[in-house]
């Protein structure tokens, strides 16, 4: 990784250093909070113990470090591949590895694929400029904006034409995303940031590009030195967010999780609802970027990293990697102890409560809510109109402590639990 400018110094180790930030960006930044603690953050050396001589992983005890203290920035990547159902802990290293180089020469068949379409793909370039119009007719002037290359002939296949007219939409994105990072000064980085969300996008035409994606991909580009490597991760953690990015001509996919913050703020700060339904803010729509993009205009880069990994520890779910990959044998955690052991906190307590498959991957709608209790106060006092509710929440950015934001977001989420069942009695 690129090396430069101004670095944050936490608990003695320059953590920052491995996201380090442009000099001329350090007052633009949220401060970061993350400090990586001996004995509760897992550490590399905590990592590698914790796999068998022939690789099966102690998923357990990975998850009860990371919720305690996060993941060292060394090794976050090959963390994160088993956080997001990747790979199985119950496999061993040779049965990853063939699994990583097929993945991988999938990637590469799919990218040829997308080449053939666009020669851009793959260059180390990306284009800003649309390439055909609605009706598919060639643009001549984007030659110069697309790196030289043009559409040289009128695009009839529906499929491919939408694809098309999403890939300036994503290079735009690609040229500001995180730019403040010296990682993207490399022009190269930023190519592969708009390879893996162009080739993502051709292979899921259904949901397509939506803004914000972008903002989910890039920690993956930065942690992993394989592009393909960071398509898979960027795709595991799109399965469990890709309907927030659906949308229709009259609703987003992310209003269902706004209807259950809604439900969730109604039931435990009555109060709160109902000032916010007087200010018309009831369907909580200035909550949308939050969990659209999860948080990460709200924290440090390294601070939304920490976050989404407490998250995604808490949530985690033993039997993910055989869903994804259609497998038959999962096991029933309920009538299995053991097994419940290896789930996160969160998800063992909707398994518990027999609520697991209504609110599955909801953290962080608790986690929300716990930034308005935070605020509650505030905007009860102050906020006269959805205007000032959005201005109270806009100040958090770099306020906010990720490891509180999740154990206050639990906190409420067992309040939650414990009024609606009272309720169905």
């Amino acid at each position: 990784m690129i090396c430069c400018g101004f670095m944050w110094k936490s608990g003695g180790e320059d953590l920052q250093g491995f996201y380090p930030v442009r000099p001329e960006c350090q007052s633009d930044v949220p401060r970061t909070r993350f400090k990586s603690r001996a004995g509760k953050t897992l550490s590399a050396r905590r990592w590698h113990a914790a796999f068998t001589e022939d690789g099966h992983l102690d998923m357990e005890k990975v998850l009860r470090r990371i919720q305690r203290g996060g993941i060292h920035p060394s090794i976050k990547g090959a963390v994160w591949e088993f956080l997001l159902g990747c790979y199985d802990p119950d496999s061993t290293f040779e049965e990853r590895n063939r699994l990583r180089n097929r993945r991988r020469e999938q990637y590469g068949a799919w990218k040829e694929e997308c080449k053939k379409m666009v020669p851009v793909i793959g260059s180390g370039k990306y284009v800003t400029m649309a390439v055909v119009s609605e009706n598919g007719q060639p643009i001549d002037e984007s030659s110069v904006e697309n790196q030289g290359w043009i559409v040289k002939n009128t695009v009839t296949d529906e499929r491919v034409l939408q694809w098309m007219l999403s890939l300036h939409q994503i290079g735009l994105d690609v040229a500001r995303t995180d730019r403040y990072l010296c990682f993207y000064e490399n022009d190269t980085n930023q190519s592969k940031l708009w390879d893996v969300l162009a080739i993502y996008t051709w292979l899921n035409l259904d949901i397509g590009y939506v803004q914000g994606m972008n903002d989910i991909c890039s920690p993956m580009i930065i942690l992993f030195d394989d592009e393909a490597d960071a398509f898979w991760c960027f795709e595991r953690a799109m399965r469990r967010l890709r309907e927030n990015f659906r949308a229709t001509a009259t609703s987003m996919g992310v209003q269902t999780q706004l209807g259950v913050l809604s439900q969730v703020i109604k039931t435990v700060d009555p109060r709160l609802h109902q000032h916010l339904e007087d200010l018309d803010g009831g369907e909580y729509l200035f909550a949308i970027r939050m969990l659209m993009v999860l948080f990460r205009r709200e924290f440090s880069f390294l601070d939304a990293l920490y976050l989404w990994e407490l998250m995604w520890a808490m949530e985690y779910n033993p039997t993910m990697f055989a869903t994804y990959e259609e497998l038959e044998n999962r096991n029933n955690a309920a009538s299995d102890p053991k097994l419940l052991k290896r789930y996160g906190k969160f998800e063992r307590k909707y398994i518990n409560s027999g609520q697991n498959e209504q609110h599955r991957n909801t953290l962080a709608v608790f986690v929300v809510a716990s930034v308005l209790q935070t605020k509650n106060k505030r905007l009860l006092k102050e906020a006269k109109g959805l205007d000032d509710v959005v201005q109270i929440l806009g100040d958090i950015a770099g306020n906010l402590d990720a490891k509180k934001a999740c154990k206050e977001a639990l906190k409420i989420h067992e309040k939650f639990l414990k009024k609606a069942n009272s309720n169905k009695q």
